[in-house]
C-alpha cells in the first residue's frame, strides 16, 4: 500500500479469481486527509494569488505601485500553482475518490494467492506487507530437482511429462524453460524451471508433482508398457512371444518411466511382440 491507515472494506479473499482494474480493498487514510487538505490550502492560495498579480498590475498601471511589486506578486503565483500541481499529483498517484478513500485495485486478472489483510486492520506503510500476490494461473512453472549425476541429461527446451498426487492418471506436459546454475548445498541437486499450460486451473501453488524429462535427441529406445516389465535378481526382463511354443526371456535396462511407458535398451527389436498379461506367471514358468 502507497499511503498507511485503516481497510474500511476488504472485497476479496484467498483463492478468489479478480479481474484487471477490480478494486480489492478500499482504505481511509489519515495520510490521504492531510494531503487534501494541503491541496485545498494550496487551491486558496492560488486564487488569493492570482487575485493580488491582478491588483499590482492594475496599480502598476496606474502609477500606484513599483514594478518590483508586480515581480513579486508574480512569483507568488507560481509558487501557489507549482504547490497546487504537487498535490494533485499527490492524489492522482493515490488514487483517492472525493471522500478521501484509497482504492486498492488489480495491476492484473489471476487468482489471489496470498493475503496479509483483514477486515479494519489499522497499518503504517513501514509496518505493512504486500496485501496481496495475483498470480495468472493460465500457465504455470514447475520448480523441479535434478540430481548431479543426472544434469548433464536436462537441457532448456526438453519436454517434460508431469503427473501430481491431486490427479494420478492424468499427464501434463511441459518444457524445461530454464536450468539454474548453482546446486542447492544440503541436498546437492539442481533446480530447473518448466513452464506449461493448465487448463481448468487444475494445477494449484505450492502442489507436489513428479517430473520426467524426455530427452529424446541423443538415441531412440524402445518404449515398452511399464507392466510388461519383470524385475528378478537386480534385473529387469520382458517377455518376447514367438509363438504357443516359444517364448524367449531378455534381457532390457530401463531408462526411464513415463506414466505407464518405459524405454528400455537391450537385445529387443522394434516390432517384437511381448507378453502383457500373466507375465510373471509365464516368467516362472520359464526359469524355475
Amino acid at each position: 500500500p502507497l499511503v498507511g491507515g485503516v481497510v474500511e472494506d476488504l472485497r476479496v479473499e484467498l483463492g478468489d479469481h479478480v479481474t484487471k482494474g477490480q478494486v480489492l480493498a478500499v482504505v481511509r487514510s489519515g495520510e490521504i486527509a492531510d494531503v487534501q487538505n494541503q491541496n485545498s490550502n494550496a487551491g486558496t492560495d492560488l486564487a488569493i494569488a492570482n487575485k493580488n498579480l491582478s491588483v499590482a498590475e492594475d496599480q502598476f498601471k496606474a502609477g500606484l505601485a513599483a514594478e518590483r511589486d508586480v515581480v513579486l506578486a508574480r512569483e507568488e503565483l507560481r509558487k501557489a500553482q507549482s504547490n497546487l500541481g504537487k498535490t494533485n499529483k499527490q492524489l492522482g498517484i493515490y488514487g483517492v475518490d472525493k471522500n478521501g478513500h484509497y482504492t486498492i485495485t488489480a495491476p492484473i486478472s489471476g487468482f489471489i494467492t496470498d493475503k496479509n489483510v483483514t477486515q479494519n486492520m489499522q497499518y503504517t506503510t513501514a509496518s505493512a506487507d504486500k496485501f496481496f500476490t495475483i498470480a495468472d494461473l493460465d500457465q504455470v512453472w514447475v520448480l523441479a530437482n535434478v540430481f548431479e549425476a543426472d544434469i548433464d541429461k536436462v537441457q532448456v527446451g526438453y519436454k517434460a511429462d508431469i503427473t501430481t498426487l491431486s490427479y494420478p492418471d492424468k499427464h501434463f506436459t511441459g518444457v524445461v524453460d530454464k536450468v539454474f546454475n548453482v546446486l542447492d548445498p544440503d541436498s546437492k541437486a539442481l533446480k530447473v524451471r518448466i513452464k506449461l499450460a493448465n487448463p481448468g486451473y487444475l494445477l494449484k501453488p505450492e502442489m507436489y508433482a513428479q517430473v520426467h524429462i524426455l530427452n529424446t535427441e541423443k538415441q531412440k529406445e524402445i518404449s515398452v508398457p511399464t507392466n510388461a516389465v519383470v524385475f528378478d535378481k537386480d534385473r529387469n526382463y520382458v517377455l518376447v512371444y514367438k509363438s504357443q511354443k516359444e517364448v524367449d526371456t531378455r534381457p532390457v535396462t530401463v531408462t526411464k518411466t513415463v506414466g505407464d511407458i518405459s524405454y528400455v535398451t537391450g537385445d529387443l527389436k522394434p516390432g517384437e511382440v511381448i507378453i502383457t498379461k500373466n507375465q510373471l506367471l509365464v516368467y516362472d514358468e520359464l526359469n524355475d
